[in-house]
């Protein structure tokens, strides 16, 4: 729970991580790209201010009691969402599993919820460690990561046949929020399987599931916008967003969140702090005290009270039916209006 001038906000931190991207960890072969994936990481916390800066030693793996400590006692958040990410290419027991996740959710169940994940290039294997996954941590979202690397395959599309398999699933398992991976490339990722144009076409084609675009697409804001006011099933996931630009790129956060304010909408816009990237305390800090810096912002729509309530947690909150508080809420009308209730068209 976050206060300032007497508004109080509940805070759902919709991404985060529990990874270990220590050198143990590493793939025999396979070294210098956990290595540059990490280093990668390490590099974009440096967006953020420098006293938040951690030694690349620390950063490659958080102790439970740090995470506990800058997530929940420091960094104001009430509900925490593990967001998993496997790269099993390079590390040998995976970078963020749901395995790994679940483990801090079994002993915090009140903190945590623990989505999972699947890969459609691995097949009926990868479809019953879904099922078996879903069914252990009671998973109702996963995490796509499109442009993984998985043998040869340099990253797959939600518009591939076997992609829908897994869609049609997920949706028959009440698997209903669907965070898809669409911003900066980290390397030795390519940039272009990022491309939020099989988003639109999956969408449409499931209207009982939501897709949380996380980091907007970025750095194709504009045809994430475009596509995302199209589709009434499509949010904007703002981790990465806050993070990397609010601190470093002021002026190009404000037009990021004006594009999104103005096509997208308050209510269609989650807060995610990317931890171990980033921490939460002063991205939560920061938003609630942002506007824009000035007037040649003054055609974009302003972020009001009620509005950073809903992105910081009651759009979230909704999205996965958590409990808040009656002192957090918004007056009856007035807060988010998702499209999570609606009657929808089945694929």
């Amino acid at each position: 729970m976050y206060e300032k001038n007497g508004e109080k906000y509940f805070i759902v931190d919709s991404h985060m991580h529990y990874w270990d991207a220590s050198p143990e960890n590493w793939v025999e072969g396979a070294e210098q790209y956990a290595k540059g994936w990490i280093e990668c990481f390490h590099a974009y916390q440096g967006l953020g201010p420098a006293e938040t800066h951690q030694p690349i030693e620390e950063f490659q793996r958080v102790s439970e009691d740090q995470l506990m400590r800058e997530v929940f006692e420091e960094g104001y958040v009430d509900k925490a969402i593990f967001q998993s990410t496997y790269l099993r290419e390079w590390y040998k027991d995976g970078f963020n599993t749901t395995e790994r996740n679940g483990s801090l959710f079994e002993k915090h169940p009140d903190k945590f919820i623990v989505n999972t994940r699947f890969d459609p290039r691995d097949g009926d294997k990868g479809m019953r460690e879904f099922e078996e996954n879903t069914k252990r941590f009671n998973a109702i979202g996963a995490k796509l990561y499109t442009a993984e690397w998985n043998g040869d395959s340099r990253g797959f599309k939600l518009t591939d046949p076997e992609a829908y398999r897994f869609l049609e699933r997920a949706q028959e398992l009440g698997v209903k929020n669907i965070h898809v991976h669409k911003g900066p490339t980290i390397w030795p990722l390519d940039k272009d399987a990022f491309d939020v144009s099989d988003v639109d076409h999956a969408a449409t084609d499931f209207q009982g599931l939501n897709f949380i675009v996380e980091h907007v697409g970025l750095p194709r804001i504009e045809d994430f916008c475009f596509m995302a006011t199209q589709e009434p099933n499509v949010y904007a996931g703002l981790s990465v967003v806050i993070g990397g630009l609010m601190h470093a790129r002021p002026k190009f956060f404000a037009k990021v969140m004006g594009e999104l304010l103005f096509w997208v909408g308050e209510d269609k816009m989650t807060f995610g702090s990317d931890y171990n990237i980033w921490t939460p305390r002063w991205q939560i800090e920061g938003l609630v005290d942002w506007d824009y810096p000035s007037d040649e912002f003054s055609d974009y729509p302003r972020l009001g009270v009620e509005g950073k309530k809903k992105i910081l947690g009651l759009n979230a909150a909704k999205l996965y039916g958590i409990d808040v508080p009656a002192e957090f809420q918004l007056p009856a009308g007035e807060g988010a209006q998702l499209v999570d209730e609606r009657e929808v068209a089945q694929a």
